[in-house]
């Protein structure tokens, strides 16, 4: 286990939180999908490849399930005192993300240092798109993510007499924005944000990222642009298409 990073000042620093502890069922792939090969690597090794290239971000802890016996085999080089892995993943990704948070704060994070949290499986993203997001949050009294506005036409559906889905109107898309990793809050803020909703089953239904938990308290994050390579690997189709864009880059 590496030694606690001791806090001297009052300076907030930033910390990487990368929940890995999901199995990733609808990718097809017979296993977790964050250590399915992807332009030679794991996903999450390119995801944390690009976290680790960031000067901001002070370490970066991997939250992973209790009985993963994988990530050391797909991610050899994540190593060094500003690189952890913590088997405290729990059954959804908001246990997983605040049970990752305490161990921060074992770790020496304070409650008024920045938290970015990640999804494991947006692999395309840049270490410059991460800087932007810092940069515009870093003064904000609330935090804030990448996301982008909507430009397809969205349809509202149900399931058909033969399990097929058919449309039952045109969603107004104006003002929506599609939801991206890295989310950017204070410890201090959305701690208490992910115990208040994990508190109400009701509640933590809803709670499908960290920007909702923290808007479940009346919070309103602020949106910075993000990159429409910033998709999450979801579908059998987008390893293919990660993988190309990876080939792609310099």
């Amino acid at each position: 286990m590496s030694m606690p990073i001791a806090s001297h000042d009052f300076k907030p620093r930033c910390f990487a939180l990368v929940p890995c502890a999901g199995v990733g069922e609808r990718a097809g792939l017979g296993g977790p999908k964050q250590y399915h090969p992807v332009a030679g690597q794991a996903v999450v090794a390119h995801t944390l490849a690009a976290l680790q290239a960031v000067p901001r971000i002070e370490a970066t802890l991997v939250v992973l399930s209790p009985t993963d016996t994988q990530f050391e085999q797909h991610v050899p080089g994540f190593e060094g005192d500003h690189a952890w892995a913590a088997r405290v993943g729990g059954a959804s990704r908001a246990e997983s993300v605040a049970n990752g948070l305490d161990e921060l704060l074992a770790r020496g994070a304070q409650m008024h240092d920045w938290v970015l949290v990640h999804d494991a499986a947006r692999c395309l993203i840049q270490p410059d798109w991460i800087a932007r997001l810092i940069e515009a949050c870093e003064d904000d009294e609330v935090g804030g993510l990448l996301a982008l506005p909507l430009a397809d036409t969205l349809k509202a559906a149900v399931t058909g007499p033969q399990g097929e889905a058919r449309v039952t109107g045109t969603v107004d898309r104006a003002g929506k924005w599609a939801a991206q990793t890295p989310q950017m809050f204070r410890l201090g803020l959305l701690h208490p944000a992910l115990l208040s909703a994990l508190s109400d089953p009701h509640t933590a239904a809803a709670i499908t990222d960290e920007a909702s938990a923290i808007e479940a308290l009346g919070h309103q994050p602020r949106l910075v642009p993000g990159a429409y390579d910033n998709f999450k690997l979801t579908w059998p189709g987008d390893f293919a298409l990660a993988e190309r864009l990876l080939a792609s880059r310099p």
